[in-house]
């Protein structure tokens, strides 16, 4: 690694300029060119309009803080089901973005694509630009119902930096219980 790169892991910098604190934090880059945040973001809740099975018009809420110190922007989040007895399906299209939380949002964010890759269990959410550190983020997926089975459900949630060889940072599960009226 870099010695300027090694300062970044472990260093940020509080310079005062004309008695204004700037905090400067720098990007970790491997000698490889795998970008990695200096803090990662974290899963702060993921919740779900509707709890009840074969329910149509729901949304699920993922809330991600990136800090402030992160060291990299927001490129992309992914968003895998790793437990539930049947797979979900989107649509795609509706899936939103805002600064803010479910009950709280403010300024919306643009998207790039969004994919679904089925063998997986995989949606990508890309952020068409980025989304810079120090922001609280939601990103609201709609399913086409919710599913047939009631049970637990599991969705990983994972967030890139920017760069071309970007290192995903898992910040945990989104908790979905579903319920039957039988």
């Amino acid at each position: 690694m870099r010695v300027a790169t090694l300062f970044g892991i472990t260093l940020s910098l509080a310079i005062s300029i004309a008695g204004v604190a700037v905090t400067v934090t720098q990007a970790v880059q491997l000698r490889d060119g795998t970008v990695y945040f200096v803090q990662p973001p974290k899963l702060v809740k993921a919740t779900t309009t509707y709890k009840d099975v074969n329910v149509w018009g729901g949304t699920y809420y993922f809330t991600i803080n990136l800090p402030e110190n992160a060291g990299e922007s927001l490129q992309r989040v992914t968003i895998a089901q790793r437990e539930g007895v049947e797979n979900i399906d989107y649509n795609l299209n509706d899936t939103r973005a805002f600064v803010g939380t479910s009950d709280r949002k403010e300024m919306r964010l643009k998207l790039g694509s969004v994919t679904n890759e089925r063998e997986t269990r995989t949606v990508t959410v890309n952020f068409d630009p980025p989304v810079t550190p120090g922001q609280t983020i939601t990103i609201a997926l709609r399913p086409v119902s919710n599913p047939s089975f009631s049970g637990v459900y599991l969705l990983g949630v994972t967030a890139f930096p920017v760069g071309e060889k970007s290192h995903g940072q898992f910040l945990g599960f989104g908790r979905f219980q579903f319920y039957s009226n039988r």
